[in-house]
């Protein structure tokens, strides 16, 4: 029976490897609804959000080195959808402390 469900992804500390934000699951559509990225180390920084595909690691890149200020923080209103077992995926450009928080709709098929 399919289903509906509003779920938060809460990520402390993600840096410059790759940090898996959602991981998907077969039979699943995620509707990205907001994504809010927070600097707390006091250092500007820059960071790719992408999607990897079925987790196979074909990134497809939704934002390349966007900026984010020292103790700011950046706020993503735009919808994205991922299906089934893609993941999606956030990294810093270099070593860092950044909180990234993902309001989404979970949908079973």
């Amino acid at each position: 029976m399919a289903s509906e469900q509003f779920k938060v992804s809460l990520n402390a500390g993600v840096s410059n490897s790759e940090s898996v934000l959602i991981n998907g699951v077969n039979g699943h559509t995620y509707v990205i609804l907001s994504i809010v990225v927070t600097e707390t180390a006091g250092a500007a920084e820059t960071f790719d959000l992408f999607i990897d595909d079925d987790g196979g690691g074909t990134d497809y890149e939704v934002l390349s080195d966007q900026a984010l200020g020292a103790n700011e923080t950046f706020v993503f209103n735009d919808r994205l959808v991922i299906e089934d077992t893609d993941h999606l995926c956030a990294q810093t450009a270099n070593s860092a402390n950044v909180d990234i928080t993902v309001n989404y709709l979970d949908q079973t098929r």
